[in-house]
């Protein structure tokens, strides 16, 4: 398959397919990378689209960047992403795992893409930092008074994310949407997910074996047929 590497606004980035009139923008979740995008443009590119991954800061070849991964600098890199697109190609869809799908709705509120799909999406960060907080056993006195404190289980909780998370509420999503949601998942629970979809009129689908994260080659499966199936 034809690839292409190379820079938006300093952001890497990586094309697949054939020159086509329309593109999809893959926004991967954490510990992802733009190289993961390959599978979808395995199956996209053929229906005659080309696919387009980048490196969300902290991640892929920006590891060892100065940029964090926090909504505030993700949401203007997005957007900018977005708008070079829109530049070169007749259409955009968009495709968003995990938090990549919290990134994007906060970015992308105005937009009108072709179709979205999103897998395990986060849709409420402020319920996801509670519930961390539960599990360390932190209250919102200590989160506040410390700014940030680091967790048994890997995450840092931060006063400033909370605090911008709260501030920053999905209000507006006005792009047609299929969901993959697991029944496992532990990051965004069933209630979330369903009020998110009857909201925004979005089409949704559980996998009740699923975790948050779909790696077995029984779980790739029904990711495959849900990519090929939702908007065929």
């Amino acid at each position: 398959m034809i690839s292409k590497y190379f820079d938006i606004y300093g952001i890497p980035a990586v094309l697949y397919g054939e020159c086509a009139e329309k593109v999809w923008l893959y926004v991967h979740g954490k510990c992802g990378n733009k190289e993961e995008v390959y599978s979808l443009a395995e199956l996209l590119c053929p229906k005659g689209y080309q696919v387009l991954g980048i490196d969300l800061p902290e991640h892929g070849a920006r590891k060892k960047g100065t940029e964090r991964l926090l909504p505030w600098v993700v949401v203007p890199e997005l957007q900018d992403v977005l708008a070079e697109m829109k530049r070169r190609w007749k259409g955009v869809s968009l495709y968003a795992n995990s938090i990549g799908a919290f990134f994007s709705l906060l970015a992308f509120p105005n937009e009108r893409f072709e179709n979205c799909l999103f897998v395990s999406p986060i849709l409420d960060m402020v319920a996801l930092i509670e519930q961390m907080m539960d599990w360390a056993s932190i209250g919102v006195e200590r989160l506040q008074a410390e700014r940030e404190i680091p967790t048994p289980f890997g995450e840092t909780l931060s006063w400033v994310y909370y605090t911008y998370a709260k501030q920053h509420p999905i209000q507006k999503w006005n792009s047609p949407t299929a969901i993959l949601y697991a029944g496992k998942d532990d990051m965004t629970d069933r209630a979330t997910v369903t009020a998110f979809a009857e909201r925004f009129g979005c089409t949704l689908q559980i996998y009740e074996d699923g975790e948050h994260w779909f790696h077995t080659e029984k779980q790739l499966a029904v990711l495959r047929a849900f990519v090929e199936g939702a908007f065929a």
